[in-house]
């Protein structure tokens, strides 16, 4: 069934195939939903657009096809990287009329439950939503693996299924638990604001031992009283001071772990954040180039363990915490289609372990140093030398990101196993340079929106970023699949799916849930692999945990 929205202050909706039904319009679109046959993939512009308040009026839908995030990924697979996504957008594209561009990402709304996009565009007729759904139809056909591409297109869509839930659950967040933790870790705040007693203190102490006042939170500060005292430094992170023989270091270093917390987590965090006990950061799923999730606001994905003491279950319920074991090098073996690698990932113990018998002497650490030197591109000294050895025992393994670097450098366009394409370089599409790149211009994940592109006139860079994109992506469009398996499985039980991030699932539920829910995360795991990689001895375990509290998990 296609739906639009309220343009006349109505909802209407109509099947793909109007052999099989009538049209359908009502005031209340909960309506509709009620009103087709059950298990109805719905087609509407924007999931975030319009679930949310679906899920306000009680109601639940089992799957969708969303034009925006299809749209995105079509774009990208035909190098039109930049062009703006929406419904309307693509109507336009498809009838030469000019295209409108996407409205700006709002910033959070903090405490809110709004749609991503504010304000929304209008809706489109119906027809012409129709027609933009069978356009996207031919042009999935047109792609390489059109099977491949409308999983992920299916998969991308259930994601925002699932995130519209998650931002409505929320994550159980004990606000009193956190302020007195704040209290412990920073001690009291002093009356009319500014830091908190025990970051006061620790500014003192690092003041004293340079013998005159310096602004601890501010790193300019801190290099000239380092050069005063005779020590040049351009950084002023731990690694760049930790080991410098200096009175002002230890506290130097106690007080930067303290005020990240008192600035990312802090009071002020817990007032704008936590609301009737739940922490609501606004997934965004495909936020990254890989297709890694973020959040608008809130750090959700950089939750310190210390303040994950904050996050307990309700009363009667538990936390079903799962880590996904060595998720990128399992998802290399799976697409490599590399039969040793395979069958090393196919074994019940851990990967690296099982790796360091083939070439390394039973050296875990090497073993894993070599798996991960692969995958990002780390292939001087030592590193070298462990490749070699890993490319001896498992060269199809190897020869696939290696493939995947070359085409990067050569500015060709570079896929995940489903379909997600990187960017092109700079000056041959339409990517900007990315504002949040790393080292080496590589694009790091974002907790505060999309990621805009990726771009570098340094092609041994991308090379490097392309080996990793085609593994680090293909695992996110596998873990797509793992939370839409997930969300099928628990749909009949309490239990809510509560927190994401790259391969950590939390699952909130009631106490005699949590066995099954376990046991759901364990089979949508192996579903998931079946679905996305085919027969395969590959094995996706996870480490889960069931707790009373976020922090006992680990």
């Amino acid at each position: 069934m296609a739906e639009d929205g309220d343009r006349d202050g109505q909802w209407h909706a109509a099947p793909l195939d109007p052999r099989t039904g009538p049209r359908i319009t009502v005031r209340d679109p909960a309506d509709a939903l009620r009103a087709a046959p059950a298990g109805t993939r719905w087609v509407w512009p924007s999931t975030a657009a319009v679930y949310p308040g679906l899920l306000a009026a009680g109601a639940r839908v089992e799957r969708c096809h969303d034009i925006e995030a299809a749209e995105l990924l079509l774009l990208g697979h035909e190098g039109r990287f930049g062009e703006p996504r929406s419904a309307a957008a693509a109507w336009a594209r498809l009838t030469n009329a000019p295209v409108p561009p996407d409205p700006p990402q709002r910033a959070a709304e903090r405490g809110a439950q709004d749609s991503l996009f504010d304000p929304r565009p209008a809706p489109l007729p119906l027809d012409a939503l129709l027609a933009v759904h069978a356009d996207q139809a031919r042009r999935i056909d047109a792609t390489a693996h059109p099977d491949r591409m409308r999983l992920l297109i299916a998969a991308e869509s259930a994601a925002f299924l699932v995130a519209a839930e998650m931002n409505r659950a929320g994550l159980p967040w004990r606000a009193d638990v956190h302020r007195a933790l704040l209290t412990e870790l920073l001690g009291e705040r002093y009356a009319g604001g500014g830091e908190p007693r025990r970051l006061a203190e620790l500014a003192d102490r690092v003041s004293a031992a340079f013998g005159r006042r310096v602004r601890p939170d501010l790193p300019a500060d801190v290099i000239k009283a380092f050069a005063e005292a005779g020590i040049k430094l351009k950084s002023t992170r731990r690694w760049a001071i930790q080991e410098l023989d200096h009175p002002a270091v230890e506290p130097l270093i106690e007080y930067k772990k303290l005020y990240r917390i008192y600035t990312a987590h802090g009071w002020s965090w817990l007032a704008d954040w936590v609301h009737d006990g739940r922490f609501r950061p606004e997934f965004i799923p495909g936020g990254t180039l890989t297709g890694r999730w973020v959040t608008n606001g809130g750090g959700a994905l950089q939750i310190p363990k210390v303040i994950r003491r904050a996050v307990v279950a309700d009363p009667g319920w538990r936390l079903v915490v799962a880590d996904a074991d060595q998720m990128e090098p399992r998802v290399l073996a799976a697409i490599s289609r590399d039969p040793a690698f395979m069958e090393v990932a196919g074994r019940p113990e851990d990967l690296y372990t099982a790796v360091s018998r083939h070439g390394f002497s039973g050296d875990r650490d090497k073993a894993k140093l070599a798996v991960l030197g692969a995958v990002y591109g780390q292939t001087s000294g030592d590193g070298l030398k462990n490749l070699a050895a890993l490319r001896r025992r498992f060269p199809r393994a190897v020869a696939y990101v290696d493939d995947a670097a070359r085409a990067g450098e050569e500015g060709r366009l570079v896929r995940t196993w489903l379909g997600r394409t990187c960017p092109p370089p700079a000056g041959s599409g339409s990517a900007d340079k990315d504002p949040d790149a790393g080292e080496a211009g590589i694009p790091q994940d974002r907790e505060d929106g999309w990621t805009p592109g990726y771009a570098s006139t340094n092609t041994r860079a991308r090379g490097r970023f392309t080996r990793n994109f085609v593994v680090q992506g293909s695992a996110a469009d596998w873990t797509l699949l793992l939370l839409a398996a997930l969300r099928q499985a628990t749909a009949p039980m309490r239990a809510e799916l509560v927190f994401f991030q790259h391969d950590e699932v939390i699952v909130h539920c009631p106490a005699e849930e949590a066995e099954a829910v376990a046991e759901a995360i364990r089979a949508a795991a192996e579903r998931a692999g079946r679905i996305a990689f085919g027969d395969s001895p590959v094995r996706f375990p996870f480490t889960t945990a069931v707790v009373q509290c976020y922090a006992d998990a680990k």
